[in-house]
């Protein structure tokens, strides 16, 4: 469950979230973000009879781009203000206040094409992403459906370190950043 002080963060940070995010050109760990959100959206091949969640949408900039291809988006977010930016800018996106890791409200649809997230999941120790991956999955994606998700990852924890070192100005050591080692690990055993 996130804590009311996590919920405060990113209630203030909504004020200023997209331009933190357009503004980052170089520097750690939103560089290149409007890339990997086009990609993530290139790889889901974006249709209009598609039915599309985002995860922790925040304001929007990830599940926008399917509600302009004509896909039918709801977006899960535990902050409110941030859902309020979303609202604003993209209107026909259906929007759901609720706790990634809590239990989530019966309007949502159980059956989605499409499940998607963009730098969220390392807000979560491995165990919890893949409790919550691992959910999706089985109680929310269509059979054949796909999930898709873009977050700061690294192969291997010499990699971590490494960017750790080389980013310490901005480095945030609360994060749990992927590492595909542990995860693997975890999924096999699971």
């Amino acid at each position: 469950m996130i804590d009311s002080a996590r919920k405060e963060l990113f209630d203030n940070w909504a004020l200023q979230y997209d331009e933190a995010v357009s503004n980052s050109t170089g520097q750690y760990p939103f560089d290149g973000y409007d890339n990997v959100l086009s990609a993530l959206v290139r790889l889901a091949e974006p249709r209009p009879e598609l039915m599309v969640l985002d995860f922790r949408t925040g304001t929007g900039n990830l599940a926008g781009r399917f509600a302009i291809q004509g896909c039918t988006v709801w977006g899960l977010d535990f902050s409110k203000t941030m859902l309020e930016k979303t609202s604003i800018k993209f209107p026909k996106i259906n929007l759901v206040h609720a706790d990634l890791l809590g239990e989530w409200p019966q309007t949502l649809p159980t059956t989605f094409d499409l499940v998607v997230s963009a730098y969220v999941l390392h807000e979560f120790d491995t165990t919890n992403k893949v409790r919550l991956i691992s959910r999706v999955a089985e109680k929310y994606l269509k059979p054949g459906g796909r999930i898709l998700i873009a977050d700061i990852a690294f192969p291997n924890e010499s990699a971590r370190v490494a960017a750790a070192r080389r980013w310490r100005d901005n480095w945030d050591d609360t994060e749990h950043y992927w590492v595909a080692e542990e995860v693997l690990e975890v999924i096999e055993n699971t």
